[in-house]
């Protein structure tokens, strides 16, 4: 049997043990459960071309936004370790009218943040962690909008797991700054080399995050 296989039996057996969510908002200096739309349990979502790869699958609402300046920290918290393998990234996504009423359908989607992969050895960089954050690009727009969390597991070969959270915020300052928007689902083909990636056999030498580039304002 080859290693690949042996492998993937391997994490299929571990799998159940060892999900996880994003449980907690980062914002600037403050933390907020209340402002995450909350996954109903620890599962990944598997189909990329699913409604449910926006937000996961029914979250329950949130029931505050949290105001943010531009600029400020952004990110999650997670209730475990990213102790899969595989990318992620941070996404905003600008809601028509009030990000409570906006259930993330449509072009308003931008990256700001991804974490991808590193060589000798081969690992991806937020492997271990327990909380992802970057900065808010100082010139966007002010407004309300959804917060999005993936990070997408790749310990079995061809079947990627995503865990994902959205939470509410509402940025203040800013700017004007106009980025390239996608839609998600929409964002990421099925066939992306980023997901179909077998990352044991052979590993890797190169590695690009699926989904748009990250917009830096």
């Amino acid at each position: 049997m080859k290693l690949s296989a042996l492998v993937g039996l391997a994490v299929l057996i571990n799998s159940a043990s060892a999900h996880y969510i994003w449980t907690t908002l980062i914002a600037g200096s403050t933390t907020s459960t209340a402002a995450v739309r909350l996954p109903q349990n620890n599962s990944p979502v598997t189909d990329v071309t699913s409604k449910d790869i926006t937000c996961n699958v029914n979250p329950s609402p949130a029931t505050e936004t949290v105001s943010v300046a531009a600029g400020s920290t952004i990110g999650f918290k997670l209730d475990n370790t990213l102790y899969h393998q595989g990318p992620a990234a941070i996404y905003l996504g600008k809601a028509p009218s009030t990000a409570a009423s906006w259930d993330g359908s449509g072009a308003n989607w931008f990256k700001i943040a991804e974490w991808g992969a590193e060589f000798n050895p081969f690992q991806f960089t937020d492997f271990n962690d327990s909380q992802l954050s970057a900065s808010i690009p100082a010139n966007t727009p002010a407004g309300e909008y959804l917060v999005r969390i993936e990070q997408i597991a790749l310990h079995v070969p061809e079947a990627p797991q995503w865990y994902i959270s959205c939470a509410q915020i509402s940025v203040t300052g800013g700017g004007s700054g106009n980025p390239s928007k996608v839609s998600i689902p929409g964002y990421v083909a099925a066939n992306d080399p980023g997901l179909t990636v077998n990352i044991y056999d052979p590993v890797p030498t190169a590695y690009t995050v699926p989904g748009p580039a990250v917009w830096s304002g």
